[in-house]
């Protein structure tokens, strides 16, 4: 991955703490106060979408960098997982490759937690094969249904042309945000709970809410196949192959263009309760949605369009109000 190393980004006599005041002054221009992490205190707590992992990694290098002198922990363990313990009040912030579902909305409520879910960057699906793999070089959806349903053995079974090479499938967990896109995309028309066990039943599959061992075992057998987000293909292009997913590839100018269909949002989830009571999370939500743009490429995904993260900005702004 890119290293990043960006000049300061807060001024030492930045605000300490956000207040309500403050924040609804600044509203009118959807521009976040400045922050000065080092004049907080207390502990954040973060988990969830191995997606959004290296990025909130990133932010979280840099707050501490600029002087937070508390703990803040960052666990990797799929988007559904990290949800369900943001609504059971383990978490401060949620990561998320994928909105919410109600029934999560849901139970967030029922534990006196009302979510708010924060845009901050695109990710393109990303599918991948081994760079042996000589003859992929497309799938359309239909030849995607057949290979991760485990209905095609190997790839002459995909297509005649290619070599009797068996399949080996490589897929995030269930509790992943990319699992969960992925399923609704290859399988739509396929009820819900339907649809997510289909893979998990393919003898021999591999799965793992760690991209880092899906990586390397696409990268170890010439026959692999899997998908995850874009940062971790960019951090090992050298080891795999993307492939196009319906005659478009993977990159920033087929996501602006609207043109890649695996091409998602990401999200930091919290609640207005939790920024107003601990204003080191308010702090470090602030100084996140600030700073996103400034390193989101470098880690391998995409910007939001400025009038989305302005929305963006706008939420977290009224949630202090």
């Amino acid at each position: 991955m890119t290293k990043f190393s960006p000049k300061p980004l807060i001024a030492a006599t930045a605000m300490a703490v956000l207040t309500s005041a403050t924040l609804v002054g600044a509203a009118h221009a959807q521009k976040l106060p400045p922050v000065n992490p080092a004049a907080l205190s207390g502990n954040i707590k973060t988990g969830g979408s191995s997606t959004v992992y290296p990025l909130s990694v990133r932010i979280v290098e840099l707050f501490k960098r600029d002087g937070f002198p508390g703990e803040i922990t960052v666990d990797n363990i799929g988007s559904g997982a990290g949800i369900t313990r943001f609504c059971r009040g383990e978490y401060d912030v949620a990561n998320s490759s994928r909105a919410m579902t109600q029934a999560e909305i849901n139970t967030c409520r029922a534990n006196g937690i009302e979510p708010i879910q924060f845009k901050v960057g695109i990710d393109a699906l990303t599918i991948v094969v081994n760079p042996k793999n000589t003859w992929v070089r497309n799938l359309n959806r239909q030849q995607l249904a057949l290979i991760f349903s485990g209905q095609a053995k190997t790839w002459k079974d995909v297509n005649r042309s290619w070599p009797d090479t068996p399949i080996k499938l490589y897929s995030p967990g269930t509790d992943s945000g990319t699992y969960d896109y992925f399923v609704e995309e290859v399988f739509r028309g396929i009820p819900a709970a339907q649809r997510r066990a289909i893979i998990p039943r393919v003898p021999g599959v591999q799965l793992s809410e760690d991209d880092n061992v899906l990586v390397a075992g696409v990268a170890s057998d010439p026959g692999a196949i899997g998908y995850f987000g874009f940062a971790y293909y960019e951090e090992n292009r050298s080891k795999l192959k993307a492939v196009n997913y319906e005659g478009v590839a993977p990159n920033a100018a087929t996501v602006a263009a609207g043109r890649y269909k695996f091409a998602r949002p990401l999200f930091i989830i919290s609640s207005a309760r939790i920024l107003k009571d601990k204003p080191q999370v308010a702090g470090f939500v602030n100084y996140y949605l600030a700073n996103v743009d400034k390193v989101i490429r470098a880690v391998g995904y995409f910007p939001e369009p400025a009038a989305e993260l302005a929305k963006t900005r706008q939420q977290f702004l009224d949630a202090l109000k």
